[in-house]
């Protein structure tokens, strides 16, 4: 598992740069730099909607990631195995304006 920071302000599941998800999927089968890859589990913060994360585990360090980046130096059949993963995507209003930040070409 992977300490992860999230920066992604607008996503439910982003409490205090954590993610209370559990798990994700970082997308970008062809990716080749980060701005191809994707939170696939990105979901939007709606206003006046209850937080998908108070249902839900509570904020975590460290979080199971699946990818699909296959180019990725840490894609390890199809999990990540970087000791640290940052997920950017400021103002993100859809999980393509989201972008995993550890990527890193093999």
């Amino acid at each position: 598992m992977a300490d992860l920071k999230c920066v992604v302000e607008n996503c439910t599941y982003n409490k205090d740069c954590l993610c209370s998800k559990g798990d994700i999927m970082v997308g970008g089968k062809h990716a080749c730099d980060c701005d191809g890859t994707c939170c696939e589990s990105f979901a939007q913060k709606r206003e006046g909607r209850e937080s998908f994360s108070n249902s839900l585990s509570h904020p975590s360090h460290t979080i199971s990631i699946d990818c699909e980046a296959v180019k990725c130096i840490y894609n390890s059949n199809y999990k990540c195995a970087a000791e640290h993963v940052d997920i950017k995507g400021c103002g993100a209003s859809d999980c393509r304006e989201t972008a995993c930040a550890t990527f890193s070409e093999k």
